[in-house]
């Protein structure tokens, strides 16, 4: 039975390897599979936005990550960087156009981002929707722990199949648009009436 698992700089240490294991899923999911061009080290994928203002989902089981998702808040700061959808939007991301958001992006403490989404390609159909729903609750239940009332996240344009399946309340933020292949989109999720 998969289990899902918050990390954050405070507590990597009581969980092993799940985080480089998770890093480790991002570039097989990012890099290999999708032929993304992100930084890569020791098998792993990491980006500017890897830091203990973060937040990272890992779905597990027998030590293999079988999804997972990255929480920055929308007040994160680091250098020039913020979070990833407003850095797209204010021009810092070549591979992210800058018309992803229909408005301008937030930077309030009830408003967090989800990054990195994925499931990883060798879990089976079966059981992919299962990996998807525990994926979610553990987002809502984490973004809600810290404070958020709203998820902005760009994620694969397909979203709205899978999300209504979940009972998630959510909208589009912004057009589909095709990044490295992939139809993208930014979509808003509301943590206020689901999931309770």
């Amino acid at each position: 039975m998969p289990v899902s698992t918050t990390l954050s700089f405070t507590n990597l240490h009581t969980h092993g390897e799940l985080f480089i294991s998770l890093l480790r899923a991002r570039r097989e999911s990012f890099i290999l599979r999708n032929k993304w061009d992100l930084p890569e080290a020791d098998g792993m994928e990491y980006d500017q936005y890897d830091t203990p203002a973060s937040r990272w989902i890992a779905v597990h089981e027998h030590g293999r990550v079988l999804a997972g998702i990255r929480l920055t808040p929308t007040t994160a700061k680091c250098g020039i960087y913020s979070y990833m959808i407003r850095d797209a939007q204010r021009g810092l991301l070549e591979s992210i156009p800058s018309n992803l958001l229909d408005f301008e992006a937030p930077v309030e403490a009830n408003v967090w981002e989800s990054s990195r989404v994925f499931v990883s390609a060798d879990v089976q159909s079966e059981m992919r929707l299962q990996v998807q729903a525990d994926l979610m609750r553990e987002m809502i239940s984490a973004s809600r722990q810290f404070g958020a009332t709203r998820v902005l996240g760009l994620v694969p344009a397909v979203w709205s199949r899978w999300i209504g399946r979940l009972g998630l309340n959510a909208e589009p933020a912004g057009p589909v648009m095709e990044i490295d292949g992939v139809r993208t989109q930014v979509a808003q999720m509301f943590l206020t009436n689901n999931l309770h």
